[in-house]
Order: structure tokens, then C-alpha cells, then sequence
């Protein structure tokens, strides 16, 4: 059979995004994503429950640029930083744990308390629920696990070394001899609660102090402190004991070196005292024993001479003193070096300039740890620049010390020969001067060391702390476990959760669910959505055979394709209608008996065909053995008249697929089905064939061909993306033109529907064929057991 004239020749549609779609596919699965923000929202409760709470304090510094000074002595040009490189070294400087120690001895640290609540244990810090009296303890070795108490009565309690350790007895006020110490528990312990405490050296908090530093604005010598722990008040108590200890800490190490000269000069002092005092003694006795007044001119020289030299030596000392303070601050400090400005003046330009690209380096190199590990290759870099750095210090050091050490050499040569002068002189006079000379001599040193000292105490007492306090920490706030950022970050959570569910299981459908998603997979027309049976089908389909609910949405979709078979093959008397499918299970056979029941429903004569002589399932709805049927026919065991069956009820003919042969496909391809199909066709307004699915064997393709009408059956939910392409496949390589689709068991499932709507303005597509899939009318009051609307309902009541 030829395909008929007027099939329609597919046309190209449009197909425009429909955002009401996109919106529905969303809220046709809102309890996914309901049921993911609950479930987050339950998982952020369990959290908060267990976790921690975590507090951040803040505070802020600001560098001083530099020391003012007394000092006369030309001063060397100042070390100059760039500020993000000093914020950076002094980072450093005060996570030390020298400045760590001192601020944690500033605090109330050797008893830490502790409450254990429902879910987890809080730090009481600075509350003391009950005292605490250390009566003996090992400044190092003492036992530092937690001890849990538990109140009897008003005299006693209980303690115990474990949470669920042994308990033992005491009474408030009693020594107790546990860890290496004696405490005693001097307060009654509250009712309420369970307690627990343990004991605490200052090292113990070196691993919780960790201060974070950072510019607080680009430009500025402004530094930024932040702390964190899971106690708000520690956390605002450490900070601000930390900014305070490292104000202390630069000071002090600023005015050491000062302090050394001054210790110096004071042990210097003493000697010269003694020496003036003894000199003072010996020339006024040997002046009033010989009684001389005056000396002579040369006399006079050589004793001012000799004052001058030894002055001029106690300087050299003194400048010696700053050489090796600087020298042992190389060897030992890997921080930056400082120079005394007391001595600045005896020390080369050079050399200032060299210490003040070792500091660069030092700084850089630190902020460098902060990303890089130390045997990263930069870091190597650095450090053998350092190295050859300090090299070169070390060179300039060393030839400071042999030219102060050649100028005192030079000194005591000077001093002998002004001495050796002296001994021309007579006796007398050579006497006279020489006690002359320890007198003055004396009296100058003692003179010079004293104003040394007061400059050095000026200068000490001038140097300022190279920081001060900008912000001090008022208080912490919460980072990490704030109840309502956390619910937040839930709640965004679940519903990113659960919308990315959708758009996976979306992803990873491979079926086809509407008609839009077969109207862009192929140009096959559609002629009819047959909506999803209302009930339960068995699996004889008896129910949808005698369409037990008539004014159903179902039979009208049925209804629907009836009337769309109308115009196939419309010029002909008789039509041979081929219903098959991709695979089994896509509902060609419930189709297949849907139709043939509407059919005879409007006085048509129909047979049915069950064609699929593999795997038929036909009869089942007739009430047919199947003992005999098409492929006894056509292998000749029977005539026509012995396989039709006629079924009263619904006024229609039925051929079982009878049993089961060993050349199915052979027997279809015979000459046999050919003829008849060309008896039965005059004889039948409608010869509906039910085949075997055309993508599992070949049987159905002879049927195919010789058909006025063939439809393809695709399944909402069953049928996957690649059967659209069939009915296209089979009119190329067959040269049909009479292929049309039925999507069944449409069930209005918008998670899975397309997001965009066919346009048929164009009079493009599938618009020769009148059909709807009955989305929306639901409660229209035209079909059988409409779902009521709740103001419905409730107006009846």
C-alpha cells in the first residue's frame, strides 16, 4: 500500500522559552527543595549544637618613625622602611614568644574552670564558680590534667582525676597533694552544673596566643591585630596584655644598649674616684711637704699633655664599647640590628649604610615566611644575601676595632714619650709634675666619664616606645558560629541544594516526558497525547478495554487520536493502521486496544491484529487462549474463519498472535500476510496491526511498509531521547511518508517538561493536526472525578 496524498510534509517550528515553564519545573519538586533547607537547617542546628563558638577581638598599633635624642654627636642618617615591610618584621616581634610570655603573665592564667553543658564544655574564663589556693607547686613538673569535682553538702565534695575516675572525698579547706603540688578548694563548689579545672603554666598558652598582624590601610604605619578563640573575653583580655607587652618589650630592648654604657661608665666612675682621690691626696701633701707653688712652661705642657691623651683614650673605650655591642648583635640576633646612637659618630657611613640594607633583607625575608617555606629557593636567596651582608659588616666591624685599637696603641706611645720628656726634669720639679699630672689627669677622665653618663641617662630617658596603642580590643565577635549567619548560609545551602538536584536529575533524565521534547527532536507529526490511565492497569488491560471511566481526561485523549486518524489516508474506504513502538513496554499494545475500543464505539468495523507473534500479550484482554492464532494461519494449520475471534462486548474482531513459532520474522515476511491484509482490508473500516517493537527485531518492518497508516507510540517516562528519531530513520530508508506519533501516559510531570513553548503562528509543525494534551483543565467540570479546589470543598461543608 502506497502512502496516502494528503499526509502533510513536516515543516520547521519555532520553539520560544517560556519562563511560567521554567517556573514550574522548580515548583512542581518544591518539597525537594523544602526538604533540602530542612534537613540543612537541621545539620546547621546539629553544628551549632556541637561546635565551639569562635570569637575574634580586635586592635590596632601605630609604628613610631623614630627616637628623638640628645645625644650631640652627629647622628648617622635613620634606617628607613617601607611600612608594609616594618608592619611585617614586627609581626614577628610580637608573636615572640617573649612578648607571648609576658602578656600571658599579665593575665589570670594559672587556674582555668570549666563548665560541661548538654553537648559540649565551655571555658569560664574570668569567672570563678568556686576558689582555688595554691599552696605548693613545681615551677615546671606538675600535673596538668583536668580534675572534675562534685559538691556533697555544705563541708564537702567530691574530686576525681578523670571524667569518670575514681572519686574521692574531701573537705573545703583541705590540703589536697595530687600532680606534683598542693591546692586547696577554699569555697563551696555551686549545686548547679558540672564543674571541672586544671592548671596552667604561662608556656601552656604559648600554642593558643596567635595574634594575626596586618596593615590596617595601604600607606599608613597603622598595624592591624586581630586574636582568636572560643572565649570572647580571653580573647579581648590576650590581645590588648599582647599590645601592651610588646609597647614594654620594644622599649626595653631600645634602651639596653644605653643602659650597657651607663653600667659601663658607672664602674669606670668608680675607679676614677679613687684615682682622683688618691691623686688629689698625694699632690697636695707633696706640695705643702716641699712647699713648691708653680712650675715652669715645660713643665706646664707636658702635664696638660698627659690629661689630654688620657682623655682622648677613655673615649676610645668607650666607642670600643658600641663596636662590640654591635658586633655580638650580629653574631646572635636574626632580628634587625640597632645602632647606639651614642656612637654613631665613631662609625663609618659605610658601614650605616650596610646595616640598613641588612635590615631591608631581614624584613623582606620575613614577610616572605609568611607565604614560602624556609628551604624554598627565594628564602635561600635572601639568606645567602644576608650572609654575604653580614660579611661585609663583619669586615667594616673588624676595621673599626684595629683603627680604635691603633689610635689607643698610638695614645700610650704618646702618653710614654710625654712621660720619658718628663724625666729630664730635676728631681723636684719632675716630682712635682708628675703628681700634678695623675691629679689633673684624673680629674678630667672623672669630669668626661660624668658628663658621658648624664648624656647617656638623657638619652635613655628620651627613647620612646616605637609604638603606640591606637584601638585597645573592647570586645570579640563571633566568626565562625553565629547562629544567624550560620542558619543563613544553611538556608542558602539547602536551597542551592536542592534546586542543583532538580537541574541534576534533569540532566541525567534521558527520557522523554512532553510533547515539546518530541516536537524538537523530530518533524514526525503528532496526532493525538493520550493522557496517563486514571487507575491501576492489570496486566490483561481489561479496564482500559471497556473504558470504565467514559467522561474521563483519559478517554477523551483517546478520543482525541480517533478523531486525528480521520484525516490519514482519508481517501480511502478501508485503512491498515500499524502500531508499533521502539522497545517493549512503551504501551503500542494498550494503544493498539484503546483505539480499536473507540473505534467500535462510533459503528466502525475493526479487527485487531495481534502481529507481535514473539512476545504478545494481546489476548489476555479478550479472554483468548491463544492456542491458536496468526502464525497457525500463516504457517497453514488453520484458515481464516478458525483465528477471528469476535468479542460481543465491545462489537470488534480480534486475531490472537498464537503461539510462539520458530521463524517469526520469516513467517511476516511471507507472501501469506500480504494477502491477508488485502482480504481483511475490504472487509474492515480499520485493520489495526499491533507489531513487535521496530528497535529489538525486524518483524514489524513488512507490516510497515504495506500499511495505510502506521503510528509510532512513544511513552512519557519510558521512551527514551533517541526513539524521536525512529519514525524519521524508517521514512528515509523505506520512503514513507505516512509515519505519525502518539505520546502516551502523559502525566503533566513538570519536573522533567521543557522550558519552552512551539509556536504555531507560522502554520509551521504539527498544526494540521488538532490535539491537546489536557494540561490545565483540570476542575473544568467537563471530565469524571476532576480534583476538587479547596474553597470548593470547603463551601459544601
Amino acid at each position: 500500500m502506497n502512502a496516502p496524498e494528503n499526509m502533510p510534509n513536516p515543516k520547521s517550528i519555532r520553539q520560544d522559552i517560556d519562563f511560567y515553564k521554567i517556573f514550574k519545573v522548580f515548583f512542581s519538586r518544591w518539597y525537594w527543595i523544602a526538604g533540602c533547607v530542612i534537613i540543612a537547617l537541621i545539620i546547621a542546628k546539629i553544628n551549632l549544637a556541637y561546635t565551639v563558638p569562635t570569637y575574634q577581638s580586635y586592635g590596632q598599633l601605630k609604628l613610631q618613625e623614630s627616637n628623638p635624642t640628645v645625644n650631640t654627636v652627629a647622628a648617622a642618617p635613620s634606617q628607613v622602611y617601607n611600612y608594609t615591610d616594618k608592619i611585617q618584621a614586627e609581626g614577628f616581634v610580637i608573636r615572640s614568644n617573649s612578648v607571648i610570655l609576658k602578656a600571658i603573665e599579665s593575665l589570670d592564667y594559672k587556674v582555668s574552670y570549666y563548665l560541661q553543658g548538654t553537648l559540649r564544655k565551655s571555658e569560664l574564663y574570668p569567672n570563678k564558680p568556686f576558689a582555688i589556693e595554691i599552696v605548693k607547686q613545681d615551677s615546671i613538673n606538675f600535673g596538668r590534667n583536668e580534675y572534675f569535682v562534685e559538691p556533697i553538702n555544705a563541708a564537702k565534695f567530691y574530686l576525681a582525676t578523670s571524667e569518670k575516675g575514681t572519686k574521692t572525698q574531701y573537705n573545703y579547706g583541705d590540703n589536697i597533694n595530687l600532680g606534683e603540688m598542693i591546692f586547696k578548694i577554699n569555697t563551696r563548689i555551686p549545686d548547679k552544673g558540672n564543674y571541672s579545672f586544671k592548671f596552667n603554666s604561662k608556656e601552656d598558652f604559648l600554642g593558643r596566643a596567635n595574634v594575626n598582624t596586618n596593615e590596617a590601610a595601604k600607606y599608613t604605619n597603622v598595624m592591624s591585630l586581630t586574636f582568636t578563640d572560643n572565649n570572647a573575653v580571653f580573647a579581648t583580655d590576650m590581645l590588648n596584655a599582647v599590645m601592651k607587652s610588646y609597647i614594654a618589650h620594644d622599649i626595653t630592648e631600645k634602651r639596653r644598649s644605653a643602659r650597657q654604657t651607663v653600667a659601663f661608665i658607672d664602674q669606670q666612675l668608680g675607679f676614677s674616684n679613687k684615682k682622683a682621690d688618691t691623686a688629689g691626696s698625694n699632690f697636695a701633701d707633696y706640695k705643702v711637704k716641699n712647699k713648691i707653688i708653680d712650675l715652669g712652661s715645660s713643665s706646664q705642657t707636658n702635664a696638660g699633655k698627659l690629661s689630654a691623651f688620657e682623655t682622648q683614650k677613655t673615649e676610645l673605650n668607650l666607642a670600643m664599647i658600641g663596636i662590640k655591642q654591635l658586633e655580638e648583635q650580629l653574631n646572635t640576633n636574626r632580628d634587625k640590628i640597632s645602632i647606639n646612637l651614642n656612637l654613631e659618630g665613631d662609625m663609618s657611613g659605610s658601614l650605616n649604610a650596610l646595616i640598613t640594607q641588612l635590615n631591608s633583607l631581614i624584613a623582606e625575608r620575613q614577610k616572605k615566611l609568611l607565604d614560602l617555606k624556609p628551604n624554598s629557593q627565594p628564602i635561600q636567596d635572601i639568606d645567602q644575601q644576608i650572609s654575604a651582608l653580614k660579611g661585609s659588616i663583619r669586615t667594616n666591624i673588624n676595621s673599626l676595632k684595629e683603627r680604635n685599637q691603633k689610635n689607643i696603641r698610638f695614645i700610650d706611645s704618646q702618653i710614654a714619650l710625654t712621660n720619658q720628656n718628663q724625666s729630664t726634669l730635676p728631681g723636684k720639679e719632675k716630682d712635682f709634675v708628675r703628681y700634678q699630672s695623675n691629679f689633673e689627669v684624673s680629674n678630667k677622665v672623672l669630669t668626661f666619664l660624668s658628663e658621658r653618663k648624664l648624656e647617656s641617662e638623657l638619652n635613655e630617658a628620651a627613647i620612646v616606645p616605637g609604638a603606640a596603642i591606637v584601638n585597645l580590643a573592647s570586645y570579640a565577635s563571633p566568626i565562625t558560629s553565629n547562629p544567624n549567619s550560620v542558619y543563613s548560609f544553611a538556608a542558602m545551602m539547602g536551597l542551592s541544594v536542592g534546586i542543583g538536584l532538580i537541574l541534576l536529575v534533569r540532566f541525567l533524565n534521558p527520557y522523554i516526558y512532553d510533547k515539546e521534547t518530541v516536537e524538537s527532536l523530530t518533524s514526525t507529526p503528532i496526532i493525538g497525547v493520550i493522557r496517563k490511565f486514571p487507575d491501576f492497569i492489570d496486566n490483561d488491560s481489561r479496564q482500559a478495554l471497556s473504558l470504565t471511566k467514559p467522561k474521563s481526561v483519559f478517554a477523551e485523549s483517546v478520543r482525541s487520536v480517533r478523531t486525528n486518524l480521520s484525516f490519514l489516508a482519508a481517501n480511502k474506504k478501508s485503512k491498515t493502521i500499524c502500531i508499533t513502538s521502539e522497545v517493549s513496554g512503551e504501551g503500542k499494545s494498550f494503544v493498539t486496544v484503546n483505539l480499536a475500543s473507540t473505534l467500535a464505539l462510533i459503528d466502525k468495523k475493526i479487527i485487531l491484529i495481534a502481529a507481535d507473534l514473539r512476545k504478545s500479550k494481546l489476548h489476555r484482554a479478550f479472554g483468548n487462549d491463544n492456542k491458536k492464532g496468526l502464525s497457525s494461519y500463516l504457517s497453514g494449520q488453520c484458515t481464516l474463519e478458525e483465528i477471528i475471534t469476535h468479542d460481543e462486548m465491545h462489537g470488534l474482531d480480534f486475531i490472537p498472535s498464537g503461539p510462539v513459532p520458530p521463524n517469526p520474522s520469516e513467517l511476516l515476511h511471507t507472501e501469506s500476510m500480504k494477502k491477508l491484509l488485502e482480504i481483511l482490508a475490504p472487509q474492515y473500516d480499520y485493520v489495526l496491526v499491533d507489531t513487535a517493537p521496530v528497535g529489538l527485531v525486524s518483524d514489524a518492518i513488512p507490516l510497515i511498509r504495506q500499511s495505510d497508516v502506521n503510528l509510532f507510540v512513544i511513552r512519557s517516562g519510558k521512551s527514551q531521547f533517541r526513539a524521536a528519531a525512529i519514525p524519521e530513520r524508517l521514512s528515509r530508508e523505506y520512503g514513507l511518508s505516512n509515519l505519525a506519533i502518539v505520546l502516551n501516559a502523559f502525566g503533566d510531570d513538570a519536573l522533567h517538561s521543557n522550558y519552552y513553548t512551539t509556536d504555531y503562528s507560522r502554520g509551521g509543525g504539527n498544526s494540521t493536526y488538532y490535539y491537546s494534551d489536557y494540561s490545565g483543565y483540570s476542575g473544568a467540570g467537563y471530565y469524571d472525578n476532576d480534583p476538587k479546589k479547596w474553597w470548593e470543598v470547603w463551601k459544601k461543608k
